[in-house]
């Protein structure tokens, strides 16, 4: 990864830049998702009934909440990449929709999504944010990290969840297998 990349955990402080982020880089060559705003797995209710604007309100309560929790990355003062990465339990959709929880007892951090601006793709950011992600929650009391990497993406953009050999480098190991994704974990040791 490049030097003049700074990856930052998300405070109230860096809301502004969240939202820039947001508002102005990364959905400009998927304006379909322009809405998510990474809410998507905070999100309960209708799909149909949220809004760029409902999504946008709500994210900005999660941050001030210090509830949505993950990394920006920035080149210099301009936010080019976010990473997800939270309490599995802050993750209502994923408890709701999902069957990932095998014992309840476990507190297990989370790891959503991974956005990077396209011109700072294929750069070694994502690694450097799992190596971050790893680093600053080691000595949490989680007991694993897991992930959600699809089997296949058609693309860079498409493979936000993070490619399955990124978490293979970090030794995570495949911990259920669906017809379109993995569930994959790394024990914090």
């Amino acid at each position: 990864m490049n030097d003049a990349f700074e990856i930052k955990p998300l405070t109230k402080d860096l809301r502004d830049e969240y939202l820039y982020f947001f508002d102005h880089i990364i959905f400009t060559e998927n304006p379909d998702r322009a809405k998510c705003y990474c809410y998507d797995y905070h999100f309960t209710g209708n799909v149909e009934t949220c809004t760029r604007e409902t999504s946008r309100a709500s994210v900005i309560d999660l941050i001030n909440e210090n509830n949505l929790r993950g990394y920006l990355v920035f080149d210099h003062d301009k936010p080019i990449g976010w990473c997800n990465a939270n309490d599995r339990s802050n993750f209502q959709r994923l408890l709701k929709d999902y069957d990932y929880v095998d014992n309840p007892n476990h507190k297990v951090c989370s790891i959503v999504c991974f956005l990077i601006h396209p011109d700072y793709r294929r750069q070694g950011i994502a690694h450097g944010i799992l190596e971050k992600i790893i680093e600053d929650y080691s000595a949490s009391d989680f007991d694993y990290f897991e992930a959600y990497p699809k089997k296949e993406a058609s693309s860079c953009e498409g493979n936000f969840k993070g490619p399955l050999e990124l978490y293979k480098r970090f030794d995570f190991k495949i911990h259920k297998e669906y017809d379109n994704y993995y569930v994959v974990r790394k024990l914090i040791q």
